[in-house]
């Protein structure tokens, strides 16, 4: 098998070629992302119309909500963000599936006792709830099986098990998974992937119960992503993040040593188009990036490489020039390597809209090209979608550059 390295034009978007993926999407490319969180969802969502092949490379780091209680109680890694990731790309038109997508959006409530929530989980473990009763078999039976056992597991733990106020049953069946395959997420996600029809790959970063830590500006340290996104409640930032490393917990900022699994490595190599896309810079892009041998795989990998930095308002972004977050992220790309990993073997593009973007202290031209970095000036933000990126905008460009 011979192996070539073409260089082509191509038109951005290239409405021929997006239209040949839309009457073909099991044939379309594998655009590989390395995200986490909401901000991806609907482009997810969208591109399935293009292509079911996309991979989506998930933070599993999370330290906030009700991931938090499943993390505190079974020492696991966090699967809100997966389970989002799952349902977004779910192919909600086969029979059966709007109903599971029901059931992984409910939340338990907030409020009442603890006895009167155990009592709903009950209920769904024994198909008697209409969450689980709407759901046909054999999908039915599987789901009810995950609760039950999920309900098992929770009654072993010390200091009374599980708090389930506010939790996600989606969480809770992937936790089930979780437990069931001797603490892999893998084959869990493997098979719900399959019985909800997931249009995509979607897998963890890593397999592993650790946390994010984050060095400020001003020399404090803080532990725990739900710590300094400034989301959900946590306080705004007051300096700018400086750093970004895996610890053990919250409380123990110690740095944790954690290398790219043989077959994340191998998902990598396959990629026909490498994004860095919106969402939390640092807890979710970043954070995907912070295993050893992140960014050899990525140089190893030759497609193109583009990244595409937020139009919003993002938190963790506090006194970041676009042309620090390019740093930011080279630096993170080349860790592995330094000296060997050049700009151009981890980045090729900066994809941004000058017209209708807003991008603190401006397109730094002049330092991406003297790095052999492009810019890719697109309409990106329509007037809907202001001042965020409109996905219906950016899946076509990203589709033209495969």
């Amino acid at each position: 098998m011979a192996r070539l390295l073409l260089t082509r034009q191509v038109t951005l978007p290239d409405p021929v070629k997006v239209e040949r993926f839309t009457r073909a999407p099991d044939l379309g490319p594998r655009i590989l992302f390395f995200s986490g969180g909401t901000a991806l969802r609907d482009a997810s969502t969208d591109l399935a119309r293009y292509t079911h092949n996309s991979v989506h490379l998930i933070t599993p780091f999370d330290s906030g909500g009700s991931s938090a209680r499943l993390r505190q109680t079974f020492a696991m890694p966090a699967v809100g963000d997966l389970r989002n990731r799952l349902m977004a790309l779910a192919d909600r038109s086969l029979h059966g599936n709007p109903a599971v997508f029901r059931l992984f959006a409910f939340r338990l409530p907030a409020e009442g006792g603890r006895s009167e929530l155990a009592d709903t989980l009950s209920a769904l473990a024994q198909g008697r709830h209409p969450l689980v009763r709407a759901i046909p078999d054999p999908l039915r039976k599987i789901v009810r099986s995950h609760i039950g056992t999920f309900i098992d597991h929770a009654a072993l733990e010390k200091d009374g098990g599980f708090d389930p106020r506010g939790a996600s049953l989606g969480n809770i069946v992937l936790a089930s998974g979780y437990l069931q395959n001797r603490r892999h997420l893998d084959p869990v996600i493997f098979i719900f992937s399959k019985l909800v029809q997931v249009r995509g790959v979607v897998r963890p970063i890593a397999n592993a119960d650790l946390h994010l830590a984050v060095k400020l500006a001003d020399g404090r340290i803080i532990g725990g992503q739900h710590r300094f996104t400034g989301k959900n409640g946590a306080p705004p930032l007051t300096a700018r993040i400086d750093d970004i490393w895996l610890c053990k917990s919250p409380d123990d900022t110690t740095p944790a040593d954690l290398r790219l699994r043989a077959k994340v490595r191998e998902i990598i190599a396959t990629a026909e188009l490498v994004c860095y896309p919106v969402g939390s810079f640092y807890s979710s892009i970043i954070a995907n990036l912070l295993p050893t041998g992140v960014g050899a795989a990525l140089a190893a990998t030759r497609c193109p490489k583009v990244f595409v930095p937020n139009t919003g308002n993002d938190p963790e972004l506090l006194g970041h020039s676009l042309e620090l977050q390019v740093e930011r992220l080279l630096r993170h790309l080349r860790n592995d390597a330094p000296d060997a990993i050049t700009p151009r073997d981890v980045l090729d593009f900066v994809l941004v809209d000058s017209k209708g973007g807003r991008y603190p202290g401006g397109v730094p031209k002049g330092m991406l090209q003297s790095l052999g970095i492009r810019v890719l000036d697109c309409p990106l933000v329509s007037r809907q979608s202001a001042p965020y990126i409109d996905e219906r905008l950016l899946n076509p460009v990203l589709l033209s550059l495969c």
